[in-house]
């Protein structure tokens, strides 16, 4: 009888060993389970974040209508105050007339920005403001993503439609010029 316990603890443990020889091989062999990972929308380009202010946007803007020569054969520049300015002069019987068209700038939820006109002043003269803006849009040299409306007085910035180098694109998120709070998204693309 003592034999037989011996060979009974005996094979007791070998079958254990071999069921736990068992068990650990098909945990080894056995393909890993992948976890469904939920993708967000595949996009063409990675946006980034940017911040800036009033007077290095002002900076930016005009060093781009340098750059890019579209000032043309009359001056203009802009100014980013507490509105959006734009500085320009009219020919008129050979002399220059001073202009500053004042906006208030919208940022639209597509990523464009709204520029509707708020002020005006032309010197002296009283002229309509629809008639000034078809002036300005016949006469200055604006890049083809800028769309002024004289009829509604506001003039459309295609942000989205800026051709910028390597592809990138820009989207507006925040014009608040009340907290000098500029925010705005270059899309870089990756593909």
């Amino acid at each position: 009888m003592f034999n037989n316990k011996w060979k009974v603890a005996f094979l007791t443990l070998l079958g254990v060993l071999l069921l736990s020889i068992i068990i650990l091989a098909i945990m080894i062999f056995r393909p890993v389970e992948k976890s469904t990972i939920v993708k967000k929308e595949q996009r063409e380009e990675v946006p980034f974040a940017v911040t800036t202010n009033r007077e290095d946007l002002t900076k930016l803007i005009n060093h781009y209508l340098e750059q890019e020569g579209l000032n043309g054969p009359i001056h203009y520049e802009i100014n980013i105050a507490d509105q959006v300015e734009l500085y320009g002069t009219l020919p008129i019987f050979n002399t220059d007339i001073q202009m500053k068209l004042t906006f208030e700038p919208i940022a639209l939820e597509n990523g464009d920005l709204l520029l509707k006109q708020k002020e005006i002043s032309i010197g002296q003269l009283p002229l309509p403001v629809s008639y000034i803006m078809n002036f300005i849009a016949n006469q200055y040299n604006f890049p083809e993503w800028v769309d002024i409306q004289p009829s509604d007085e506001e003039i459309y910035v295609h942000l989205t439609d800026m051709d910028l180098k390597n592809g990138m694109q820009v989207e507006m998120s925040t014009f608040d010029l009340e907290q000098n709070n500029i925010q705005f998204n270059l899309l870089l693309p990756t593909e």
